[in-house]
């Protein structure tokens, strides 16, 4: 509990100042003039001293209820609401094939390259509060798995349950990335950007994957690229599901984002955490904070004390 103008205490004496500082009230004298015998046997005009005390107790509380109200006592709290950043994301995600391939370790356990992506992406996407995020996987095709939202929950749901086979088994990322693109170009965010993972190299798009880079960059929005495998189709041309990390960077760089290099979860991990600084999340944030007012219900009780006088008044008067 704390007062917005505690200096407004400083009032509380002000009764008692006037009191002693104005001129004392002079009644008017009495016309008839009895002598003492005769006036000591009549009452006294006020002759309802707890009614006097009852009255003179509702005005002390009165003010004393108003000159804290004016001082604004008030209690912090800490709101759950967590409001929207104006940042939307697409996470375009491969489930080509490939992703089936069990070379990753997690917490000590084989997994596959799908399982880790799940493990970490759904963390990462849950710790998006207050953006706006959404699903694109593709394999033959692309396909929109979640729409872009502000349920975080629901689209980590979706990562952590997604399926190989679902969209294909082949590697369309021009197709993936033109589709996420396509989500975001008719929303009016302060930030977009497009979270592209893929293990292998384009295998069915039609169009290019580097151009379809310009295209976004043209629009403002920022792609970045995780090259996930342990091999690099540049050094392994020949080895068994390398992945095309240069045409991966080439993507980052021509819309003017960044690109990753995945070989272990260790690695993943530490690309979300790079993505939460480039992007920072409103979950990380300082809590919102807000003032309870308590001085409506003081000035109502004030008010109360003020009818009670006038009633009092009013049945002496009767």
């Amino acid at each position: 509990m704390s007062l917005a103008a505690p200096w407004m205490a400083l009032l509380l004496p002000l009764p008692l100042l006037l009191l002693r500082m104005l001129p004392p009230d002079r009644r008017r004298r009495a016309a008839i003039v009895l002598p003492p015998a005769i006036a000591r046997s009549f009452r006294p005009a006020d002759a309802a001293p707890a009614r006097r005390f009852a009255r003179q107790t509702c005005l002390l509380f009165a003010w004393t209820l108003l000159v804290v109200s004016v001082s604004g006592p008030r209690t912090e709290r800490v709101l759950d609401v967590v409001p929207a950043s104006g940042r939307d994301i697409v996470l375009a995600l491969d489930l080509s094939g490939s992703m089936e391939r069990e070379d990753f370790d997690l917490d000590g356990v084989g997994v596959s390259r799908l399982e880790a992506v799940q493990a970490v992406g759904s963390r990462f996407v849950a710790g998006r509060v207050g953006d706006r995020v959404g699903l694109v996987v593709f394999g033959d095709r692309a396909y929109v798995a979640a729409a872009l939202t502000h349920d975080v929950e629901a689209v980590a749901e979706v990562i952590a349950t997604a399926q190989i086979g679902v969209s294909g088994k082949a590697t369309a990322i021009a197709d993936g990335l033109g589709l996420a693109i396509k989500r975001l170009r008719s929303r009016d965010g302060e930030s977009r950007v497009v979270v592209l993972l893929s293990d292998g190299q384009d295998t069915t798009g039609a169009v290019d994957p580097v151009a379809a880079a310009s295209t976004a960059g043209e629009l403002g929005i920022r792609v970045y690229t995780i090259a996930l495998g342990p091999a690099d189709l540049e050094t392994a041309p020949t080895a068994r599901d390398a992945v095309d990390s240069e045409t991966l960077r080439r993507i980052a760089e021509t819309s003017g984002g960044e690109t990753f290099r995945v070989r272990t979860t260790e690695d993943l991990r530490a690309v979300a955490a790079a993505i939460d600084r480039l992007e920072p999340s409103l979950a990380d944030a300082p809590p919102i904070r807000a003032w309870y007012e308590f001085w409506p219900w003081l000035a109502a009780a004030a008010l109360g004390c003020l009818a009670s006088v006038a009633i009092l008044d009013a049945r002496e008067a009767a």
